[in-house]
């Protein structure tokens, strides 16, 4: 369950996807800007949770195991956790109507710029605060 290296794959793919986040924000493609943002959070918080020694569900959303498994975190954390949650959670509720939109709602027209800057900004945060934790320096 400690594999670091997979880990750290995780992290650097949602590195990955803060270069694309930027590209897509830059397009004015706005819902798409939300995925991605949860798909960088998701693998972010997964590497950080498999570094520690905690199995990443194959969910979504994992801000209930970031919370209950805070104690194995690193104390570096301690002050982020409940933010960290709180963007996995409410990225996770935007993850499939922002990719699909529903009969009601057209994804391009629902989602704001000021959407895409608060998913966007979450998901900086998230990898710039998981990053040192999971990604040796080399």
């Amino acid at each position: 369950m400690r594999n670091r290296e997979l880990a750290g794959d995780y992290v650097r793919r949602a590195d990955a996807r803060l270069l694309a986040i930027d590209v897509l924000f830059d397009a004015e493609s706005w819902a798409d800007v939300v995925r991605e943002s949860q798909e960088a959070v998701e693998l972010a918080l997964k590497g950080l949770l498999r570094s520690c020694g905690v199995e990443a569900p194959r969910i979504h959303d994992v801000s209930e195991i970031l919370l209950a498994e805070r104690k194995r975190l690193p104390p570096a954390l301690d002050d982020d956790v409940e933010r960290l949650a709180e963007i996995s959670k409410d990225l996770r509720r935007d993850r499939e109507l922002a990719f699909y939109g529903a009969e009601d709602l057209t994804p391009s027209d629902f989602y704001s710029k000021e959407d895409a800057v608060t998913a966007r900004d979450g998901a900086r945060l998230t990898v710039r605060l998981v990053r040192p934790l999971v990604v040796p320096r080399g």
